[in-house]
């Protein structure tokens, strides 16, 4: 099994410089991770840096709240897939979820899927703001919204990943959607355990961190 292949190498920070993405982006291709996914104004930076090697751009859009309108939100993917980006990675409106508007949050979802196409779309749930309940029922409409993905956090809330939730959203969506698991994965051991239960990819800052503790620890 190939660590590596899992990761979207993440730096989301407001305060990213274009040397902080570059040097992700050297990153990435030093340990082939899956993508870099970055904020929208560095996809250009990103697809350039990466050049034409295998390693993807990923994207946020409507991130990291997910309350702007669904034109915002459309605009933002289809422009970043302009620009380069390979996958899209949008937080769901969990404010209409909470308020039980599921109408407007498959919109919201669908709208988004519509306009990219066959580009891979991942929905961000965010599981610390969410019930149980509300976790089976966004993956839901999630997988009715053709997205590709669940995601459990954007990494800005307050906590990130659990196995818990993971668990609950595999129990869910089954093999329909893949997960990505994110928020607080910092080493191996860590990610292993989010793949055995079934998440197809991790998003993580600590992804050299993470090959660095796999390839020094022979039990991996």
């Amino acid at each position: 099994m190939e660590l590596n292949r899992y990761i979207d190498h993440t730096l989301l920070s407001s305060s990213a410089t274009e040397s902080d993405i570059l040097r992700l982006c050297d990153e990435a291709l030093k340990y082939n991770f899956y993508s870099v996914c970055v904020n929208s104004c560095y996809v250009p930076i990103a697809k350039q840096a990466l050049g034409r090697s295998n390693v993807k751009v990923c994207t946020v859009v409507g991130f990291p709240l997910g309350a702007m309108s669904t034109e915002a939100k459309v605009f933002e993917a289809k422009n970043a897939i302009e620009q380069g980006a390979a996958e899209i990675d949008m937080v769901m409106n969990i404010g209409l979820l909470k308020s039980k508007n599921y109408v407007s949050v498959l919109k919201d979802i669908s709208d988004v899927k519509r306009a990219i196409g066959l580009t891979p779309l991942k929905v961000i749930l965010e599981i610390s703001d969410l019930s149980k309940n509300e976790i089976v029922k966004a993956c839901e409409i999630c997988m009715d919204a053709k997205a590709d993905f669940v995601k459990t956090s954007t990494g800005f809330s307050k906590s990130g990943a659990t196995l818990t939730a993971v668990k609950i959203m595999k129990k869910t969506v089954k093999n329909k959607l893949k997960i990505k698991a994110s928020g607080g994965i910092r080493d191996a051991e860590t990610a292993l355990k989010y793949i055995d239960i079934g998440v197809d990819r991790i998003g993580a800052s600590a992804g050299v961190a993470m090959m660095n503790n796999q390839l020094s620890n022979s039990t991996y």
